[in-house]
């Protein structure tokens, strides 16, 4: 029943990072000079602060809800995409076939989403898929100082909450939830590291 919660929000907010901070990376990274020059500034500004803080801010400036937990764990999570959408946008950009497409008269726009993008997917998905498991955790920090899920939706922060004045007598209260968050994290990151070995030709022999 946790799981409904924990991981949707999760997901959804790595997606809502994930379109915002490809965005802005891609954008950053193909057209470059000053525009590049203000969107990583911006993400070092962002970079720096911590991002359950962020989240908690975000939280208390909307209010406390599923949807604003969703996005304020969305926003925290931009940076790294944007840092990993610029990399890789950069590794590609002066390739032949970018020039070729360049010279046949193709919009820059189509040159992007057609050509540019999809010789970065791996590396996103990748990063989409670590990103999960920090979510997760970052709702359940949240939900554990009553700043996410409502009750009495079954979060596993919030049932850590709810169980740590019960730890002594009833330990399984806080034991399963916790179980429940590492397990989900540590599979994630399994899967990242995975997807990582299988996608970068550079590991492969």
């Amino acid at each position: 029943m946790g799981a409904r919660y924990s991981v949707a929000v999760g997901v959804i907010a790595v997606l809502i990072a994930l379109v915002v901070g490809v965005t802005l990376g891609a954008a950053a990274g193909y057209v470059g000079g000053a525009f590049e020059n203000l969107i990583m500034r911006l993400t070092d500004i962002f970079s720096s602060i911590p991002s359950v803080l962020m989240a908690i801010a975000v939280v208390s400036a909307l209010g406390k809800s599923t949807a604003n937990l969703m996005i304020a764990v969305g926003i925290a999570s931009t940076a790294p995409f944007v840092r990993v959408a610029r990399a890789a946008v950069l590794t590609v950009r002066g390739e032949e076939y970018i020039e070729s497409a360049r010279a046949i008269g193709m919009p820059e726009w189509q040159i992007v989403v057609l050509h540019v993008l999809p010789n970065c997917v791996s590396q996103i998905i990748v990063q989409a898929t670590l990103r999960v498991g920090s979510a997760i955790i970052s709702s359940a920090q949240l939900s554990f100082l009553n700043l996410g899920v409502p009750a009495p939706a079954p979060e596993w922060g919030s049932m850590l909450a709810a169980g740590r004045s019960y730890i002594r007598g009833y330990s399984y209260m806080t034991l399963f939830p916790g179980l429940a968050i590492m397990l989900t994290v540590l599979s994630l990151n399994l899967i990242g590291d995975g997807l990582r070995d299988a996608m970068d030709p550079k590991l492969k022999r």
